[in-house]
């Protein structure tokens, strides 16, 4: 099985514009996420997916791979599937990761691809992390997960879930954050960019669960870290004193 992992990036980020190619310790944000993933091991090939010029040449001057997409595209799935269709035929499957992740856990991803090499049923897979009780569970920015006995999601919500009745039962609960870290093979990130969005999907403004909504399975991988990503200016100086 060959593996790759696209990192989707746009300039015109509308909370952020630009934000790819800001400098985080005097380096282009997105090289610091190609250079911290293409360190992982067992993976075929690691590639970004833009539609913008100046990122391309940023990434393909600093020796890595990339190439370009068209600026119609509305998600970073669909970006990874152009990629599968028109440059990468031979991949099986991909790890999508975001282009504003410098800290990702790179022992993560490989868990991830390690999944689709021993689970030959596998279609779709992502992350979460298990929130300490001084996180903010109630942030609607902050994804939370259920999911099942056999690690199988149930539902992703921006509300706390799950909501927990009787106020002596709280200590019981445990609550998952989702972490944006995405895996498919190439038959269902294909297929599943070509359907409609759907009702739930559209509500909470959660790509995934268009998955469950179509009776789909979507296998949950615990992270062992939680990590910061860059969503808008102020996020930078957290992420730089990281690095």
């Amino acid at each position: 099985m060959k593996i790759a992992i696209i990192i989707p990036a746009r300039f015109a980020s509308s909370r952020f514009p630009g934000k790819p190619l800001y400098l985080i310790n005097n380096k282009p944000l997105i090289l610091h996420v190609v250079n911290k993933v293409s360190k992982c091991k067992n993976i075929d090939c690691v590639a970004v997916a833009t539609d913008d010029k100046r990122i391309y040449d940023v990434v393909k001057k600093a020796g890595y791979n990339v190439f370009m997409t068209p600026v119609n595209l509305k998600s970073g799935t669909d970006r990874v599937a152009y990629v599968a269709k028109k440059y990468l035929s031979k991949y099986n499957a991909f790890i999508n990761v975001q282009g504003d992740e410098p800290l990702i856990d790179t022992k993560l991803v490989e868990k991830m691809a390690e999944e689709f090499k021993k689970d030959k049923k596998l279609e779709y897979l992502t992350a979460a992390y298990k929130m300490k009780s001084t996180d903010d569970i109630n942030n609607p920015n902050t994804v939370k997960v259920v999911f099942d006995k056999n690690m199988y999601a149930l539902y992703f919500s921006r509300y706390p879930i799950p909501f927990v009745r009787d106020e002596k039962n709280k200590n019981k609960v445990s609550y998952y954050k989702h972490i944006g870290v995405y895996g498919y093979t190439r038959k269902f990130v294909c297929e599943f960019t070509k359907s409609k969005q759907t009702t739930l999907e559209i509500a909470e403004s959660l790509e995934q669960l268009r998955v469950l909504e179509q009776g789909k399975k979507i296998k949950i991988i615990i992270s062992k870290k939680d990590f910061h990503d860059v969503n808008v200016l102020e996020d930078i100086k957290k992420v730089a004193n990281q690095l």
